[in-house]
């Protein structure tokens, strides 16, 4: 089985106000293969105190969503012979509420803008090939969240 790791450190920027709710929710994100990512708290979550230029956790498992089903359906591509040129996603996450007012990440929305150098799979074929990144993305298999890809897997279409 594979094995996955990440650091998280959290520090205080003050004793005095720790207590009071008003501290940092900057921290910092490092991984094993020695980078490391500024990351806090949504602005939109806790507007004060976050570090708006950090990575926030909606935002990571967003990206998370969309970099596995990218990862997964360009295997799939190469395997079945199409020559992709250029793949990108603008990927968005929304937030709702649960019936005990709890809020969770409840949807995650693909929009894959991909091009192709030679011969492009035709939409049977490109549906397909999606269809297949979301069952084998390691990333969908994990969470709850609706994964939707636009004009493909339950995605709008405007």
């Amino acid at each position: 089985m594979s094995r996955y790791t990440a650091t998280i450190t959290w520090k205080s920027d003050s004793s005095d106000t720790f207590t009071k709710q008003r501290y940092t929710r900057g921290h910092v994100w490092e991984f094993d293969g020695g980078v490391s990512v500024p990351a806090s708290s949504s602005p939109q979550v806790v507007p004060r105190f976050s570090v708006e230029a950090a990575v926030d956790p909606e935002e990571a498992l967003v990206a998370s969503a969309s970099s596995c089903h990218m990862l997964t359906f360009l295997y799939l591509a190469a395997k079945d012979g199409f020559n992709v040129a250029s793949y990108t996603d603008n990927a968005v996450g929304e937030m709702a509420a649960m019936d005990d007012g709890r809020r969770w990440l409840a949807t995650i929305r693909l929009d894959p803008q991909i091009e192709w150098l030679d011969t492009e799979p035709n939409a049977e074929q490109l549906a397909e090939l999606h269809h297949n990144a979301h069952k084998e993305c390691y990333i969908a298999n994990s969470i709850k969240s609706e994964i939707k890809i636009k004009g493909i897997i339950g995605g709008d279409d405007d």
